[in-house]
């Protein structure tokens, strides 16, 4: 069977193949973005994570005939009332700059004690058939921001959140530790089923 996962980050995709591995299904070929025929991306308009990854999941479907998986997610402080949220990725203003959004972050929670540093990273994991169900699923990371970015590993907010329970940041954890906890990670395994049943 063919899946297809919105998304072209190899990373991604190899933490979805490792944990269908881990799971004993075989016969998935996954699909990334890049060898799907091409069809237009949809504008992610969305206003929570949930709503981003249905729409980048039905489009996939959509397009190309195949089950498709797709996810968004973000970093939700508390101090913020759950910002950036759905906007992590463009917090400074600008998609994807990393160094940016983790400077206005830490200028936004410049003055605020330890005690309310708290967040969670958050990611919804879709999978919309080309029949149109839809399965819904989320992971949630609780941690806290620091006030110094920590580690060169990971990406995003990463070298910013350090997980509950952890000395470390997430940034100073190997990949496969990270995989094993994170948001991400635990959102995935939920659809394991939902694989096996297709």
């Amino acid at each position: 069977m063919q899946l297809l996962v919105a998304s072209n980050n190899p990373k991604k995709l190899k933490e979805l193949h490792t944990i269908l591995a881990e799971a004993g299904i075989e016969g998935v070929e996954l699909i990334p973005l890049s060898e799907a025929e091409p069809y237009p991306e949809p504008v992610e308009d969305g206003r929570t994570c949930a709503d981003n990854a249905l729409i980048k999941a039905r489009a996939g479907a959509k397009a190309t005939g195949l089950p498709c998986v797709a996810d968004d997610s973000g970093l939700a402080v508390d101090e913020l009332n759950g910002m950036p949220g759905v906007l992590s990725a463009r917090w400074s203003g600008r998609h994807g700059d990393d160094a940016a959004n983790n400077e206005l972050l830490l200028g936004q929670l410049a003055h605020v004690p330890e005690e309310r540093r708290s967040a969670a990273f958050v990611s919804v994991c879709v999978l919309v058939t080309p029949a149109g169900q839809e399965h819904v699923v989320e992971g949630r990371w609780p941690g806290r921001v620091l006030t110094a970015p920590r580690g060169e590993g990971g990406f995003g907010y990463d070298p910013l959140f350090q997980p509950e329970g952890e000395e470390r940041s997430a940034a100073e954890m190997t990949p496969e530790e990270k995989n094993a906890v994170s948001h991400r990670g635990q959102a995935l395994r939920q659809l394991v089923p939902v694989v096996a049943a297709l």
